[in-house]
């Protein structure tokens, strides 16, 4: 995987650069890093992996926080010079038809980590290489890792990489996701409060 491509663009949360990174610059399905026009890697940055849900990113689906999460991410990133690294890996790494297939499951009572196992999944398919190697690319030693997954703050951990502080990004519950929030924490060990 390596540097595809870049350009400025501007959002709605500020200017940022967006830069493309796969194996061949025929991949039609990137990883993006979005990296603020005041980015600085002198000192620790604030950055989030966000893994894709198009469910919940462009559809504003309310059966999880990721859109809120997502734009909560890039709006820290825009304040404070940061990174938002978006990998495609839908699903908790399953993939989207997988991800239906899991949401049919929830509705009959399973939570959303047993529901990917039932698929054969599981729980947490994610990686975090990319994430990483992009990190290396944009010269970053240091991070304020915005998480609240303590898979990613391992993953970090265990490269070279710094974890200089962890940085909290709560939602706050709705009952559509109220459940899929309590797995998270309850069984998958997310860092969230009880409400």
């Amino acid at each position: 995987m390596k540097r595809q491509t870049a350009t400025f663009i501007p959002t709605k949360w500020g200017k940022f650069k967006m830069i493309a990174y796969a194996k061949s610059e025929t991949e039609a399905m990137p990883h993006l890093a979005m990296v603020h026009e005041d980015f600085d890697q002198s000192s620790p940055v604030f950055l989030r992996i966000h893994s894709e849900c198009l469910t919940g990113d462009l559809f504003t689906s309310r059966r999880c926080d990721c859109g809120e999460q997502l734009d909560a991410a890039m709006q820290l990133a825009a304040e404070k010079g940061g990174v938002v690294i978006y990998l495609r890996q839908e699903g908790r790494g399953i993939g989207l038809i997988n991800k239906l297939e899991a949401y049919n499951i929830q509705d009959t009572g399973v939570n959303t980590a047993d529901a990917n196992t039932h698929l054969g999944f599981d729980v947490d398919s994610r990686q975090y290489e990319d994430a990483i190697a992009i990190m290396k690319d944009l010269d970053i030693n240091a991070i304020h890792l915005i998480t609240n997954n303590p898979l990613k703050i391992e993953a970090i951990k265990d490269s070279s990489i710094e974890v200089a502080s962890r940085v909290s990004l709560i939602i706050k519950a709705k009952k559509e996701n109220k459940g899929y929030l309590q797995t998270k924490r309850d069984l998958m060990g997310h860092l969230l409060e009880k409400e």
